[in-house]
């Protein structure tokens, strides 16, 4: 981003420049002396002002890229691609969900096992990771709630939530902030197919059928990710952003390393947990097609806030 000037500002590169001499020296001689005073200043500046321009570039080389920098990538591969700037909106502790923490936990929970978890998608080289786990958790929370289990419209959310940039990244919270302050109604994905691309928004009338939600709470559960087990029970499944730069190369097994917090760069869903074996897992839906992981599922290694997976937890209220 470049440097903001205000009007009045110095032009670059004078500013805080000192004389060499508070006043000119008369005559010929004087300016003779004062070029040679000059060069001889230039001369021992200019080693200094090379080393720092090395070890500038040298920076940035080294420095690890930033999937939120550049675009989703153009082979093959899952785009990662989530635009993950700071939210306005905040994530409250575990402990404002009072009820959470008055359910007993067993040691292995699936919502696949209740038959209220859609299939597996593939966003293909389209950045809409946050589209994806929004709209895979309203599709199983209006199951949960009795409604019947219905495919929604992924690329609805894509074009239409101004706050967001499509295929381009975007945030889960901000799209969950559109779904409900507007009472957006989600058609179902016959109506509105996914593209892989960004599209000018399609509307429905008020009359049409559709899904919306009522509410939905952002948490930060780590360090407590019994606590995040708990709301996984009593919520639905669960929105995360984690970082996933490590996971195009999973084949299987628990993801126990070679990943971090407070790099989120990719949304998913926990579905999930298994605490039976020596090692715990989340079991987590991600939205790379079935051929990728376990069947389109990833294994995270529970305690230890493991690729920052209890760090920005969302849950939907429908």
């Amino acid at each position: 981003m470049q440097p903001t000037r205000h009007p009045g500002s110095e032009p670059p590169g004078t500013r805080g420049r000192r004389r060499l001499s508070p006043t000119p020296r008369p005559g010929p001689a004087g300016r003779e002396e004062l070029e040679t005073e000059e060069e001889a200043r230039n001369g021992a500046a200019a080693p200094l002002a090379a080393l720092l321009l090395l070890l500038l570039l040298l920076l940035g080389l080294l420095r690890r890229p930033d999937p939120a920098d550049r675009p989703p990538p153009g082979r093959r591969l899952p785009a990662i691609y989530l635009r993950s700037s700071p939210s306005r909106f905040p994530r409250f502790p575990a402990e404002e969900y009072t009820s959470i923490s008055n359910l007993s936990l067993p040691l292995k929970f699936d919502w696949r096992d209740k038959h209220v978890i859609t299939q597996v998608r593939n966003q293909k080289t389209c950045g809409g990771c946050w589209a994806f786990s929004v709209v895979g958790a309203v599709e199983s929370v209006c199951a949960i709630k009795g409604q019947p289990l219905e495919v929604l419209s992924v690329q609805q959310v894509i074009d239409c939530s101004y706050s967001n940039y499509g295929c381009n990244g975007g945030s889960p919270l901000n799209a969950l902030y559109w779904l409900n302050k507007l009472q957006v109604k989600l058609v179902r994905d016959s109506e509105y197919p996914f593209q892989a691309q960004n599209g000018l928004c399609r509307y429905f009338s008020d009359s049409h059928s559709g899904s919306s939600i009522k509410g939905y709470s952002a948490y930060d559960f780590s360090g407590q990710e019994d606590k995040m087990a708990k709301a996984l029970l009593a919520l639905g499944p669960l929105i995360v952003v984690v970082d996933a730069m490590s996971w195009q190369d999973y084949l299987g097994g628990i993801i126990q390393h070679h990943c971090s917090s407070g790099e989120s760069n990719h949304a998913v869903l926990v579905t999930g947990f298994d605490k039976t074996g020596s090692i715990p897992y989340w079991i987590v839906r991600n939205s790379w097609g079935t051929s990728w992981g376990i069947d389109g599922y990833v294994r995270v290694k529970m305690g230890g806030n493991i690729c920052g997976i209890a760090d920005s937890v969302s849950a939907v209220f429908v």
